[in-house]
């Protein structure tokens, strides 16, 4: 229940808390910033990100609806390899996304709280990760997602009011933005023609892959009461964030046509304190803080699942449930305060996300599908049994060097790498086990 209600959840439970736990901070704030900086060229990587909600939802949540695993990395030792180093493997490189989102929260929050008071962001990056440890380890996933549903609706609500008036210096016409951004800042910013094209598909694969690796989304998917809630909800949600994570990039660069000297982390701040009727930037801010909670609970519980689930319990044999709890609450608060330190030292919240992104997605995301697609009969996945030809030493050298790959070299590399050392290692590592077996591993 801690970690999954049950898989009891229904359609409107997690398309609120889905969307309330993506529309975070970290969001608002890194992708105005990144908006601001880089312009037009910044889309693809949302596309990629957000868009990859929308595959999520039409290749895995209905899969993953299915059952009712704890984690990916759950997921993938039983119907995968059947191996615990590559769970725990799994496990550490999922774990990177949540602390970085985790971490963009309350960065986000202190940008916010510097240019609404002047107070200098490092005691409020402090204080709201202390909120967000205490808000999280007084309940399970059953809490986060009717906190979420509240909190989704104000997102929704706050956020196209606020949408509407921060777009409003540029009649809400890209045109109108794309002539102002390149007579202010140049035309570089408003043609992507100018951006070598590999730089696109790293974006978009970088952000693409690693949201296909995060473990909130396929929580919520392992708690949908069934396949076709799982999925359903998480196009609803992918479809909405799209578009609004979009017109957040917007308004960086809205920001930037008035400002262009100003401190790109201060884009999205700067303009609701310039742009926005003071009565609405009450309401906004009560929408960001409301988001960073939502978005905090989910990673936070999220990453502290995957801690006790995937990287502990492997080695551990005949462990209770309540001490699993016990653990995971202990994890809520360690990781709370990790998260303090990544969030302080951390130069850019988008910075931190990318580098998640490309460490997960490239070195997870390709042995998934390599494991899905390669099936060892043609049964469907059902728990308890291992249906793919990966073979434990396969998903090591897959997972490990497209991991490494991806941060060295780029992550269209790390991809390639991955599959195909999880293919060939595998078939140099065959194992004579069948299906039957495998059951009983």
């Amino acid at each position: 229940m801690y970690a999954i209600a049950g898989g009891s959840l229904p359609l409107f439970l997690i398309v609120f808390s889905d969307i309330a736990t993506i529309m975070g901070a970290g969001n608002f704030i890194g992708h105005a910033t990144h908006g601001f900086t880089r312009g037009i060229s910044h889309i693809p990587f949302i596309i990629g990100e957000q868009g990859s909600k929308i595959i999520f939802a039409l290749l895995f949540a209905g899969l993953a609806g299915r059952f009712t695993y704890n984690t990916l990395s759950d997921m993938m030792y039983d119907l995968l390899h059947r191996d615990k180093f590559s769970k725990a493997i799994v496990g550490i490189l999922t774990l990177g996304i949540m602390m970085a989102w985790l971490g963009g929260q309350a960065k986000g929050l202190g940008y916010i709280f510097e240019q609404f008071t002047g107070i200098n962001a490092l005691p409020i990056i402090l204080l709201f990760n202390a909120m967000f440890i205490i808000y999280t380890f007084m309940g399970g996933i059953v809490s986060v997602v009717w906190t979420d549903f509240i909190q989704g609706l104000i997102v929704v609500i706050f956020g196209a009011i606020f949408y509407f008036f921060a777009l409003a210096p540029v009649h809400w016409s890209l045109s109108e933005l794309g002539t102002k951004l390149v007579a202010t800042a140049g035309p570089e910013l408003w043609n992507l023609s100018k951006v070598p094209v590999n730089t696109i598909l790293v974006n978009f694969i970088t952000g693409c892959f690693g949201v296909l690796a995060a473990q909130c989304y396929w929580q919520r998917c392992f708690g949908a009461k069934d396949s076709k809630t799982a999925r359903n909800a998480m196009l609803i949600s992918g479809i909405f964030v799209i578009i609004a994570v979009s017109l957040t990039a917007f308004v960086g660069m809205t920001a930037r046509v008035l400002n262009p000297t100003l401190d790109p982390a201060m884009a999205m701040p700067w303009l609701m304190m310039h742009y926005v009727p003071k009565v609405v930037v009450a309401f906004v801010f009560t929408l960001i803080l409301a988001a960073a909670m939502s978005s905090a609970d989910s990673y936070l519980n999220s990453a502290a699942v995957i801690v006790v689930n995937d990287v502990i319990s492997p080695f551990v044999k005949e462990v209770s449930d309540a001490k699993l709890v016990s653990w995971t609450k202990i994890a809520t608060v360690v990781l709370g305060v990790l998260a303090s330190l990544l969030s302080i030292y951390a130069e850019s919240i988008i910075g931190m996300f990318s580098k998640a992104y490309t460490m997960a997605g490239g070195g997870v995301v390709p042995v998934l599908i390599v494991g899905l697609l390669w099936k060892a009969t043609s049964k469907e996945f059902t728990m308890g049994e291992k249906n793919s030809k990966i073979t434990p030493w396969g998903a090591r050298a897959g997972l490990i060097a497209g991991s490494i790959v991806s941060l060295t070299y780029s992550i269209l590399w790390g991809v390639a790498v991955s599959a195909i050392l999880t293919i060939v290692v595998s078939l140099l590592t065959k194992e004579n086990v069948t299906v039957e077996q495998a059951k009983s591993v």
